[in-house]
């Protein structure tokens, strides 16, 4: 008898464990890139203005790390599911608002705790939402929400058509890929 699993037997906690890893590295790699060129503009728009230099590209995978968290554990959750069965721009931009005011709530609790957690009390953490202003809160969650649509519309094709199938379109001579 040969050591591997049947096909119909579930993989094992191992295998999830790296599989769940191995997507949480895919999505922070991409939310890493997309902040990081957020930052890389900001820092250019403050530059030609003659504000101080803006270098937090260490913020941004910080960052990443947290959203890609945010986007696994929602994927956990059943209603991050829905519109699933209809065309894939509706669960595509179903995902992305979705998505979009999960990280905008975990930024707001991740502030808060900060508060109470350096003894400032929660009205320390609405202090600090509140210095960073409104305008550059919207700017922030709107260029993720943008940042979100071709990655769930990837999301979507992969769940529909199998991540390897849509791996292997991608990273795979075209002649070979499976049809």
């Amino acid at each position: 008898m040969s050591a591997k699993a049947a096909p119909s037997e579930r993989p094992g906690l191992k295998e999830r464990a790296l599989e769940e890893f191995r997507i949480y590295l895919v999505i922070t790699l991409y939310l890493w890139i997309q902040l990081g060129m957020f930052t890389v503009y900001r820092r250019l728009v403050v530059a030609e203005s003659g504000g101080d230099d803006y270098l937090h590209y260490g913020i941004a995978l910080v960052e990443a790390l947290i959203i890609g968290k945010v986007v696994l554990i929602g994927k956990m959750f059943a209603f991050s599911r829905r519109y699933e069965d209809r065309a894939l721009v509706w669960s595509v931009l179903y995902k992305t608002l979705l998505f979009g005011v999960l990280v905008l709530l975990f930024g707001v609790v991740e502030h808060l705790v900060g508060g109470w957690i350096h003894r400032q009390g929660l009205w320390g953490g609405l202090h600090e939402i509140a210095a960073v202003g409104a305008n550059e809160l919207l700017a922030r969650v709107l260029m993720l929400m943008v940042s979100f649509v071709p990655f769930f519309a990837f999301w979507e094709l992969g769940r529909v058509l199998g991540m390897d199938k849509l791996a292997a379109m991608f990273f795979s001579n075209t002649k070979k890929v499976p049809t």
